[in-house]
């Protein structure tokens, strides 16, 4: 295996105490580690993507579709294509994203 395969992106400022940083990615699929300060925001937004979201580390209250809950470590699912969603860290957290499509505006 060559190092072809692997490509080095740098941590950006997302807004609202959270930093972004794409892990990976090919036109049909994204993965992207966001940090999270405590209280750090993710703003109410939507998009045409597919997101499966794992909770690495820290604790979250989500807000999909109007529906609020709270996650944890460990903890998965998956925001459908065009829902309303965002997120506020209740502690100090990590959040591990894949979208399908890749998010080109990421890049």
């Amino acid at each position: 295996m060559t190092n072809a395969y692997l490509r080095a992106f740098p941590a950006t400022d997302a807004g609202g105490n959270v930093t972004r940083r794409v892990l990976s990615d090919s036109p049909e699929l994204m993965v992207v580690e966001f940090a999270f300060a405590e209280g750090g925001v993710g703003a109410l937004h939507s998009h045409p993507h597919v997101q499966a979201t794992y909770v690495q580390a820290g604790r979250f209250e989500f807000t999909i579709a109007g529906e609020t809950f709270e996650v944890g470590p460990g903890d998965s699912f998956v925001v459908p294509s065009g829902a309303e969603h965002g997120c506020r860290a209740l502690e100090p957290g990590v959040l591990v994203d894949s979208f399908t499509p890749r998010r080109d505006d990421f890049l």
